[in-house]
């Protein structure tokens, strides 16, 4: 036979070789996908049921089962954190290094975020190291200045066990607040009055019987690059000039006291009695 058409046959079936090859790559990483659902639960244990001769017995799989779910429970009850998806490939894979990529997507109290990093995975002898690289963080958290900030600082590090800590205490805030903004809207609707909506960060209190007088209530949520998380709250005036020029000293002191109300009362006390005066007929 010609020797170039044995090497046209012998290129076509390293091709097929190498094919084969990536698309047995691509089904071993189709079977890493893993998605957090009870459906999937459920068709776990009608696998194991099917599979559990000469392997543990099927009550001590499903006993398993369970006290995960417990597990996924109690840290979505503790924490806020639900995951929905989780997607894994193999990038790399030798001897003693792995190098994995994740994409993860959940929801911490009312808010959603997606994390997208590479695990680099290295053994030496018996010990077993992890680096976090490439992180990218996408939250669904509006301008918050701060938390762009705290994220960038986040994806740098790639610190994921310090972004999960501080999720969970600024959404824990942030659903504390948008409660807190709907509870008062519920209850004196003529007064509260929501201008972003419940996600906003401030409401306006106004008597319909007096027209031109205003208070807004700002309540920022702070968090610093290090995650450290603060709920930050003020009061701002808005008065007509003639109320303006007669009680000047009250005005201007009014930041003040509720900041004050804040430290005796707490916030949905100070929020309260605040409403209250508004809503005085005199």
């Amino acid at each position: 036979m010609d020797n170039s058409i044995c090497q046209v046959y012998e290129d076509e079936i390293q091709s097929l070789e190498e094919e084969i090859k990536l698309l047995a790559e691509k089904y071993e990483d189709s079977q890493q996908e893993s998605t957090f659902f009870s459906d999937e639960i459920l068709m776990s244990i009608k696998s194991f049921q099917r599979e559990s001769e000469g392997h543990e017995s099927l009550s001590d799989l499903i006993a398993q089962l369970e006290s995960l779910e417990t597990d996924l429970s109690f840290l979505k009850k503790f924490t806020g954190i639900q995951f929905t998806s989780h997607f894994k490939k193999t990038v790399e894979k030798t001897t003693n290094r792995t190098v994995r990529k994740h994409r993860l997507s959940g929801n911490c109290y009312s808010l959603s975020f997606q994390l997208e990093f590479q695990l680099l995975e290295m053994q030496n002898k018996e010990k077993v190291s992890a680096v976090v690289t490439d992180l990218r963080i996408i939250m669904e958290s509006g301008e918050d200045s701060d938390m762009s900030k705290f994220v960038s600082s986040t994806e740098e590090h790639g610190n994921l066990l310090r972004f999960f800590r501080s999720l969970s205490s600024y959404a824990e805030w942030y659903e504390h607040r948008r409660c807190t903004f709907l509870h008062f809207k519920d209850k004196y609707p003529d007064i509260v009055t929501l201008p972003e909506g419940l996600l906003g960060d401030y409401i306006i209190l106004r008597n319909p019987k007096h027209s031109g007088f205003e208070l807004m209530i700002v309540w920022k949520i702070h968090i610093d690059e290090e995650g450290r998380t603060t709920p930050v709250l003020d009061l701002l005036t808005k008065v007509p000039e003639q109320v303006l020029e007669q009680k000047m000293a009250t005005i201007e002191n009014a930041p003040a006291c509720f900041r004050s109300m804040l430290l005796l009362f707490g916030i949905e006390t100070a929020l309260e009695n605040l409403i209250k005066v508004v809503g005085l007929e005199k």
